[in-house]
This record gives C-alpha cells, sequence and structure tokens, in this order.
C-alpha cells in the first residue's frame, strides 16, 4: 500500500499521524509527499517533485487518479491510499484511511497505539463529531464567508469549540479520557495550523485568538507534540504559509507574514 499527503493539507496530516504514532513502516505502507503548485498541476493542485517522485511514474495526482481510475470526473484530492499492485484507489477519504490503518495489522503482532479502542468507540465518534463541526470545518467556514451573517455563526462555532475543549482537557489529559485517541489524532491538526493561518488569515473565532489563551489546550498541544513521531509529521511553517501562497482571495497582495515557529505557540522544537 502507498500513502500520498500534502504537508500543508489538515486532512493528510491525519494520516500521516496515523502512520507515526501506530509505528507503521516504509515496508508497510510507501509514503509520498505531494507539492502543491496549482501553477503545474493540471488539476487538484497536488504534483510530485524530483525529490518524491510518484512510484507509477505520474507527474502530477490528476494523472495518477486516471491510470488508477480512468475516466475519473471527480476532485483530485490527498490524502490517497493506492494498492499499487492492483493499481486501485483503496480510499481518499481521512476518516476513513485513519481507520482503515487503525485496525491494520500487516500480518505483524507488533504492539501499537489503538486509536479508536472498543471501550472509547461511542465517545470518541461523538467527540469527533463537534470537534469537525466547531474547529476543523468551523475555521474553513470563517476562512471561506462571503455574508457577514455566515461568518458571524462560523467565529461563534470556533470560539464554542475552543472553549469546549478547554474545559474538557483541564480535568483530563486528553479528549476522550487519559490515552490518546482517533479524538485527539482529529483535532490536532487543526490546532498545530490555528496560530499561523486560521486565526490571522481566515479570522477563525476572530483575527486576535490565539491557543496560548486556552491553558488546558495547549498543555494538551504539548504532550501531543512531545509523542514520538509527532514533530516528524509537519513542516509547520511550510503549511501555514501555503495557506497565503495559494488563497489569493483572501491574500491578494500575496505578502507573506513571518513563518511561525513551534516556539512561537509555546512548543519546544
Amino acid at each position: 500500500y502507498h500513502l500520498y499527503v500534502g504537508n500543508p493539507c489538515p486532512w493528510c496530516h491525519r494520516a500521516r499521524l496515523s502512520l507515526a504514532l501506530r509505528s507503521i513502516t516504509a515496508d508497510e505502507v510507501g509514503e509520498t509527499i505531494l507539492e502543491d503548485n496549482p501553477v503545474k498541476a493540471s488539476r487538484g493542485g497536488w504534483i510530485f517533485s524530483s525529490a518524491q517522485p510518484d512510484p507509477l511514474g505520474s507527474k502530477d495526482l490528476r494523472e495518477l487518479y486516471d491510470k488508477l481510475s480512468p475516466g475519473f470526473k471527480g476532485r483530485c484530492t490527498a490524502p490517497l491510499l493506492v494498492d499499487l499492485k492492483a493499481r486501485k484507489i483503496v480510499s481518499n477519504e481521512s476518516s476513513d484511511i485513519v481507520r482503515m490503518l487503525d485496525g491494520a495489522t500487516f500480518g505483524s503482532d507488533k504492539e501499537r497505539l489503538q486509536l479508536y479502542p472498543a471501550d472509547l468507540a461511542n465517545q470518541i465518534d461523538e467527540t469527533n463529531e463537534w470537534v469537525y463541526e466547531l474547529l476543523n470545518n468551523g475555521c474553513y467556514r470563517c476562512g471561506f464567508s462571503t455574508q457577514q451573517a455566515s461568518y458571524d455563526k462560523a467565529s461563534a462555532d470556533v470560539r464554542h469549540g475552543l472553549r469546549r475543549c478547554e474545559e474538557v482537557l483541564s480535568v483530563q489529559d486528553y479528549l476522550c479520557g487519559d490515552v490518546f485517541s482517533e479524538a485527539d489524532l482529529r483535532l490536532l491538526p487543526t490546532v498545530l495550523r490555528f496560530d499561523g493561518a486560521y486565526a490571522p488569515l481566515f479570522r477563525a473565532g476572530g483575527a486576535h485568538l490565539r491557543i496560548r489563551d486556552y491553558p488546558a489546550l495547549l498543555r494538551w498541544l504539548q504532550r501531543c507534540w512531545t509523542m514520538d513521531g509527532v514533530k516528524e509529521t509537519i513542516d509547520l511553517q511550510d503549511a501555514t504559509s501555503s495557506y497565503f501562497r495559494q488563497l489569493f482571495p483572501l491574500n491578494p497582495g500575496g505578502l507573506l507574514p513571518t513563518p511561525i515557529t513551534a516556539e512561537d505557540i509555546g512548543l519546544k522544537d
């Protein structure tokens, strides 16, 4: 199996975190990091770089989709999990990919972190629902609102989501108790991008908010950041700068702010 991901994309980041936290090796699932370049891409924005070429020889993600699913008319999105031997798409939905990777053993009895344990399944599902609506999607609804009322609703949702995280994490280490779970994995990409992109560019919750304004949430982020492999799943400066480079309607002047660092958001790099 092979996973295609892009560094700036929070949905791709979910899949990369699954590989890292479950200690899935390159022999079990290979990985290619795409370059976001809408100018060179024929459709979808993702291309293959010389440093990380496609194992199947494609120039961009659209060409790969055409090889694996001839006549494909939908959006050429990542993450993309592919069965290289069968030359078929397994999934391009991050939630499904995360769940698939959590259930995979790859014929090994190696002990791995369980992201979706049976005893927490209902709690994880319920948490995922509000985290997605208020924060994962709420930040994007702020950024792409074209009416004041729509923005106000989305911004209020983001504030509600941050407060709810703060309340939960003030009494326990992780969203569903004392262990890191899929719910934390789905929140983490959004929180890591918040100070550098979602607050200043999307005005999520109001352009002035920062994760440090929520002490328990910041402590949770610091705990997550120290977990083995997490730091290696993201180039933080590239991920946040990409929003300013690529979203012309939101940043028509094209100026890139000084890139944010891990230290800027309270993390030790």
